[in-house]
């Protein structure tokens, strides 16, 4: 038989992921000669055999590779036969310049690990950092491109001599598995008390397992960074984190040695349950349970809790340790504000007066990485965050663009590179309000830039000019283009699922810089992927203090009974909850919404939740972002089962069509809100009841605008739309109308997606020339 030759290059992750061993054994197998090597594309493979056998090969690399590989493309390209060549190997990879190598995510102790940890005949038993082609760090260890080991920090710690025999073994399930160690030559784990002092090196899960029995805090050095670990049991160890971390009432997540006991406190249906056994390992959002089992303090005033089940050898390890409590809170360790830390020393400094005692190691974390959060709706998978398990996963588009940087917003910021049809969102870096993560954000792009080889050709931002984001693309020297904060909502859940049409864009948010001076927040958009009109919005009310008000939502329950009844009638119509406000502080944020001083018109729907919650009694104060919302989500779902059939309790559904877009009205729905209130309807119904207005009233908005725009695709976008309760009316409602429904799954329905939205919207107005659009 005729031997041919073929160069095959395969992009996607492919690399750190098992890949070149799975293609050395297929080889093998299937008689075929050749090399293969990591480069800058992805795998360059050279393989040469009879044309049936080359045929076979290429069809097993796709069905058969390995389980956190991902394969975007293969281009086969004919090769000339070399003389002589009577095997297969693996060359020392090559650096060629180009983005198309992808970067794995940080992945979950395998089963295989997990089995060699607890066999006290493993060499690695009891081994903390154990690891193979099949799990463990990647993204959050990597420096450079191609991934070997010397581009990654486990270059500090050569290979022992057994190390190095399953390295170069190809059939051993750490053939070039970058991160191998094991006690003689990997990382170790050491104990520092309260004052960042050493104390023991041996014992240190015995001694960390008794501290947390005892209601200490320790932080504890992980994957991407350091968590603040306590007994999630213990009320006063609660609330003792609470007070030092000066986060009074944000919901704590929180870690279960199996998921037996998670299912003790938690409802979790079979998808969740996939999701907290993944390799990605994510803190799921599940509904808690009733019982003492926990602390009452870990969620105030929300039925859900985070959850999520060991991902590294260290965590199983101190699990099982005599004595360490069964669950516990695992909370980012950092100081309110700050990333989370990612070196021993950086925890020393800044998590000194919190922790009472340190869990270090000594592999260094080169990309800083929180946990992934999901949350379960209409039967899919929703990220919240995106950061460890699913970061640096690339979106393939369905566009071409030019290298750029989309720099994200301000609230749980992200950026974007990207370059021809491949775009890469960053990790969550969190709300930019402080120094330390405006350093972060600049140092993550830096290094990304490095890693993908991007040198980018525009500056992406939002139109809001305070945002850090916009000063850093302003800053850059690229030409800039921005984009308006709720087109890029709606891009980026286009973009996610390859939507190159015109769309009914819902954008639900808190607020977002509007192009005719007002804060946007509750829109309907007719959108493309370069430009959009706007169709339809909320009503208008006041914001008073701007940015204040969010912190305080008895300031948007003050604005929405001035905007419904009038400034002569609050007297009579104030609801028992701002009757508790100070009469002072009332006054003057009546006069401020009255004289319209710094108090900016919004038709936010985020706010219209806080106007509610507080009217509610609910929530007039918040100590963090959406948490109206979210205890307003909360009521609505303890209403009776009998109650949610009820409809809308009579809260009337009105659109008018204002100068410039129709308008969803919502006087009379506050009016009746507020005379159910005084006649003592409970609390839960009229959460509901607003719940199902807002979903009423944003559906027929959308019947009316589609049938002038003749298209039948919705995509759902916003902040708000992390509402289960919303999220799933809303589909329902509009499924039942025969409308395609889109949503962001893989990508934030939050800021955390925008930047995505912004390159699209950025880049192919670049291309055509455009700098502006929208009306």
């Amino acid at each position: 038989m005729q031997t041919e030759g073929l160069a095959i290059t395969v992009q996607g992750t492919v690399q750190g992921v098992g890949f070149r061993p799975f293609v050395y054994r297929l080889a093998r197998r299937l008689g075929i000669f050749g090399t293969i090597s990591n480069t800058g594309e992805g795998v360059l493979i050279q393989a040469e055999a009879p044309q049936e056998r080359l045929e076979a090969f290429v069809s097993a690399l796709t069905r058969e590779a390995p389980p956190l590989s991902r394969i975007v493309s293969l281009q086969e390209t004919p090769l000339l036969v070399s003389q002589g060549r009577h095997d297969f190997s693996i060359l020392i990879s090559t650096e060629a310049g180009s983005t198309q190598a992808l970067i794995p995510p940080d992945a979950a102790l395998c089963p295989d690990c997990s089995r060699e940890l607890f066999d006290p005949a493993d060499r690695r038993y009891g081994y903390p950092f154990i690891n193979c082609t099949n799990c463990g760090p990647r993204f959050s260890i990597v420096e450079t491109i191609p991934y070997d080991r010397p581009g990654t920090s486990m270059r500090s710690f050569p290979l022992c001599n057994d190390c190095h025999a399953e390295y170069d073994d190809p059939f051993d399930r750490r053939f070039h598995a970058q991160p191998n160690a094991c006690p003689a030559c990997g990382p170790s784990l050491s104990w520092y008390d309260f004052s960042g002092s050493l104390a023991v090196t041996s014992g240190v899960l015995a001694t960390a397992a008794a501290a947390l029995a005892a209601g200490w805090i320790v932080a504890l050095r992980g994957l991407g960074g350091f968590h603040l670990v306590v007994d999630a049991g213990s009320e006063e160890a609660v609330a003792r984190l609470r007070r030092r971390k000066k986060r009074p009432s944000k919901p704590l997540a929180v870690m279960a040695v199996d998921l037996d006991r998670l299912r003790a406190v938690c409802e979790l249906d079979s998808m969740s349950e996939a999701l907290l056994l993944g390799p990605q390992r994510p803190i799921v959002l599940s509904l808690r349970k009733s019982g003492r089992m926990l602390a009452a303090g870990l969620a105030p005033g929300i039925d859900e809790l985070g959850v999520m089940l060991p991902y590294t050898p260290l965590h199983e390890l101190l699990f099982r340790t005599p004595g360490c409590p069964k669950i516990l809170v695992m909370t980012s360790g950092n100081r309110s504000g700050e990333p989370i830390c990612t070196s021993n020393d950086e925890a020393r400094e800044q998590l000194h007066g919190i922790a009472d005692a340190f869990l270090f190691h000594n592999r260094e974390i080169v990309n800083r990485i929180d946990d992934s959060v999901v949350r379960v709706m209409a039967g899919r998978p929703h990220l919240i965050r995106r950061a460890r398990g699913y970061v640096p996963e690339p979106v393939t588009l369905p566009w071409d663009l030019p290298p750029l940087l989309a720099c994200g917003g301000g609230l749980k910021s992200t950026f974007c590179l990207a370059t021809g049809q491949t775009a890469q969102v960053s990790q969550h870096i969190g709300d930019m309000s402080s120094l330390e993560v405006m350093e972060f954000y600049q140092e993550s792009m830096a290094h990304q830039q490095r890693l993908l080889r991007i040198e980018p050709e525009l500056a992406i931002c939002d139109l809001h000019p305070d945002y850090l984001s916009t000063r850093i693309a302003q800053e850059s020297g690229l030409p800039l283009v921005q984009v308006q904060h709720h087109h890029a909502h709606v891009v980026a859940v286009m973009a996610e699922h390859g939507l190159d049409t015109q769309v009914v864009g819902v954008a639900l948010d808190g607020t977002g810089y509007g192009p005719d001076g007002t804060i946007w927040g509750g829109e309907i958009l007719l959108a493309e992927p370069a430009d959009y009109q706007r169709l339809a919005s909320f009503d208008l009310l006041s914001l008073p203090g701007g940015d204040a008000a969010v912190t305080a939502p008895w300031r948007m329950g003050l604005s929405a009974l001035i905007h419904t009844f009038g400034a002569g009638q609050l007297d009579a119509a104030l609801v028992p909850a701002l009757q508790r406000i100070d009469v002072v502080q009332r006054q003057v944020v009546e006069a401020m919404i009255m004289q319209g001083l710094n108090a900016p018109k919004t038709s936010s729907c985020g706010r219209l939740f806080d106007a509610v919650a507080a009217l509610l009694g609910l929530c007039l104060t918040a100590d963090y972002e959406g948490q109206a919302a979210m205890e307003l989500e909360a009521l609505a779902q303890r209403a009776r089962p009998e109650d949610q059939l009820n409809g809308q309790l009579g809260l009337p559904v009105v659109l008018r069509q204002d100068s410039d877009c129709l308008r969803i009205a919502h006087a009379g729905m506050i009016q009746m809100l507020s005379e159910q209130i005084k006649g003592g309807t409970s609390p839960e119904l009229l959460s509901l009841a607003f719940h199902q207005w807002l979903i009423a009233s944003v559906a027929r908005a959308v019947i009316e605008v589609a049938s002038r725009a003749q298209t039948r695709i919705v995509v759902l976008a916003g902040g708000c739309l992390q509402n289960r309760f919303l999220l799933e009316g809303l589909t329902t409602a509009l499924e039942q109308e025969n409308f395609q429904v889109y949503t962001g799954q893989r990508i934030p329905v939050n800021d955390g997606g925008i930047s995505l939205g912004q390159a699209v919207i950025g880049g192919l107005r670049h291309v055509s020339g455009r700098t502006h659009a929208g009306s």
